[in-house]
C-alpha cells in the first residue's frame, strides 16, 4: 500500500503538510507544484487500498478526480480552507474543512494535532496574509518580536515561492522546498541552517521593489487594480504584492493580474483586511476562478473580459460605486 501527500505549493500547503509529517512520519508521494496548480488530484495514481492526504487544494475543483478515488477504494483525508460545495459523504473520506476567513489549512491541522508544531502554523498564517491569527498564534507561544519578524518573513518567503505559470518561473520547486523544510522541527532551526531560507527572502525583496514601481493601472472606490507584465519576475511576486497592498490598504480591496504569454490574465483577488468577504464569489463568476472568502484568483482571465472584472471588482467590495477610471 502506498501513500500519497497532495498539497499546494504554497506556505501554508507545504506548512500544513510539515506539521502532519513531524506528528505522523510516513513515506509517501509527493504531489504538489505551483500554487495555481488546483486540480492535483487528477495526478495521483493511487490505487486500492492506497491512502491519499490532501492539503490546501479545494475539494470542489478536485471533486471528479476524489469521488474516483474513492470509488477506486482509495482511503483520503481531507484539509482545506477554500469553498468546497457539497461534500461527498463516504466510509472512505476523512474531512477537516472550514472556509471561515481567519483560517488557513495550517491552523486547521494545527487544531487536529492540539497545537504540537504551532510555530509551522505561524509561518504559514503570516504566509497566507493571515496577520491576525498569525499573531493570535504567534503570542500563545510566547513568541518576542524578534521572533514574530523572523516567522513573517519566512512565512512570506516560502509563499511568494509558489507563483508562476510552471515551476521553472520558481526559485525553488515546491517539492524540493519541502524537503528542505523536513528535517526541521522548528522553523527556526530552518532558518539557521539551510540557505534556502535566505535565497527566497533576497529573491522576494528584488522582485517586490520591481512591484512597487508600477501604478495602479484601474483606481476605484472599492479599491485599486494593479496590471503586471509578462515576466517572471512579475509572476513569481503576484500574490504577495496583493498581501502587501492589503496589509496596508486595509479598507480597501485589491486586484493585481499578471499579463500572460498565452493571452488573458491571471488574478489575485484581496478583499479588505478590514472586512473579510468576498474574494471568492467575485472569483467564481469567471471560468477557472476560486479561493477563499479573503484572498482569491482566476487561473486565466480572457483580455475581452477584463472590463467585466473590473466592473465585477468594484461592485464586489463597494456596491454603491463600481466606475472605473484609469
Amino acid at each position: 500500500m502506498s501513500q500519497y501527500d497532495v498539497f499546494n505549493g504554497d506556505a501554508d500547503g507545504i506548512c500544513a503538510l510539515h506539521q502532519l509529517r513531524l506528528a505522523v512520519p510516513l513515506a509517501s508521494t509527493l504531489v504538489t507544484g505551483v500554487k495555481r496548480d488546483i486540480q492535483l488530484l487528477e495526478r495521483v495514481a493511487a490505487q486500492p487500498g492506497d491512502s491519499v492526504t490532501v492539503l490546501d487544494i479545494s475539494l470542489d475543483r478536485n471533486r471528479a478526480a476524489l469521488l474516483g478515488l474513492l470509488d477506486r477504494g482509495v482511503r483520503v483525508e481531507y484539509f482545506d480552507h477554500h469553498f468546497s460545495g457539497a461534500i461527498p459523504e463516504h466510509p472512505g473520506l476523512r474531512v477537516h474543512i472550514e472556509a471561515a476567513p481567519g483560517a488557513c489549512t495550517s491552523t486547521l491541522v494545527d487544531r487536529h494535532l492540539q497545537g504540537r508544531y504551532r510555530l509551522w502554523a505561524v509561518v504559514a498564517a503570516f504566509g497566507d496574509n493571515l496577520h491576525g491569527t498569525a499573531l493570535e498564534l504567534a503570542r500563545s507561544c510566547g513568541l518576542g518580536e524578534d521572533g514574530i519578524v523572523s516567522l513573517r518573513g519566512l512565512g512570506q518567503a516560502i509563499n511568494y515561492n509558489a507563483y508562476g505559470d510552471s515551476e521553472a518561473d520558481l526559485l525553488i520547486a515546491p517539492a524540493r522546498l519541502y524537503r528542505a523544510i523536513e528535517p526541521h522541527a522548528s522553523p527556526f532551526d530552518f532558518l539557521d541552517s539551510d540557505a534556502s531560507a535566505q535565497l527566497l527572502a533576497d529573491g522576494r525583496r528584488q522582485d517586490m521593489a520591481m512591484a512597487r514601481g508600477m501604478a495602479a493601472a484601474y483606481r476605484q472606490p472599492a479599491g485599486d487594480v494593479y496590471v503586471l507584465p509578462d515576466a517572471p519576475w512579475a509572476r513569481r511576486v503576484q500574490g504577495e504584492f496583493a498581501n502587501e497592498l492589503a496589509a496596508r490598504f486595509p479598507p480597501l480591496a485589491h486586484a493585481v493580474l499578471c499579463e500572460r504569454s498565452q493571452g488573458g490574465y491571471s488574478v489575485s483577488v484581496r478583499a479588505p483586511l478590514a472586512r473579510l468577504g468576498g474574494a471568492d464569489r467575485l472569483c467564481r463568476q469567471f471560468p477557472g476562478g476560486g479561493g477563499r472568502a479573503g484572498a482569491a484568483g482566476i487561473d486565466l482571465l480572457a483580455r475581452d473580459r477584463l472590463q467585466e472584472f473590473i466592473r465585477a471588482f468594484g461592485a464586489a467590495f463597494d456596491p454603491g460605486h463600481g466606475q472605473v477610471r484609469a
